[in-house]
C-alpha cells in the first residue's frame, strides 16, 4: 500500500491538471502558431511558463486504483500486477483464471 500522501498529492495534480487544462491548450495553440508575430507568441510562452508545474500533463504518473502502488501498472485495467493476481485468485475477475502446470 502506498503512502496516503503519495496518493492525495497525485489526485491533487490529477485535478490541477482537468482545472488549467484549456488555458494551457489554447496558450500552447498561440506559442506555436508560426503565422503570429514573434512577441505575441513570446508572451504566450511566458504566460505558459508562469501557471504551475503541476498543472502540466506529463507530471501525472499512473496509480493502482487499488493500493496505489506506481509500478507494474496496467492501463486498461487501471491496476498493478499484484492486485490483478489478487482480485484474479479470488475469482473477482470473470473470464480470469489462474494458471498451475
Amino acid at each position: 500500500m502506498a503512502k496516503k500522501a503519495m496518493i492525495e498529492r497525485e489526485k491533487k495534480r490529477q485535478r490541477m491538471v482537468e482545472q488549467y487544462a484549456a488555458r494551457r491548450a489554447e496558450l500552447k495553440e498561440i506559442a506555436n502558431d508560426e503565422s503570429k508575430p514573434m512577441e505575441e507568441r513570446f508572451k504566450a510562452r511566458l504566460k505558459l511558463a508562469k501557471l504551475p508545474r503541476n498543472s502540466s500533463a506529463t507530471r501525472l504518473h499512473n496509480r493502482c486504483q487499488l493500493t496505489g502502488r506506481p509500478h507494474a501498472y496496467y492501463r486498461k485495467l487501471k491496476m498493478s500486477r499484484i492486485a490483478l493476481r489478487d482480485l484474479g485468485s479470488n475469482g473477482q475477475i470473470p473470464g480470469l483464471v489462474k494458471s498451475s502446470w
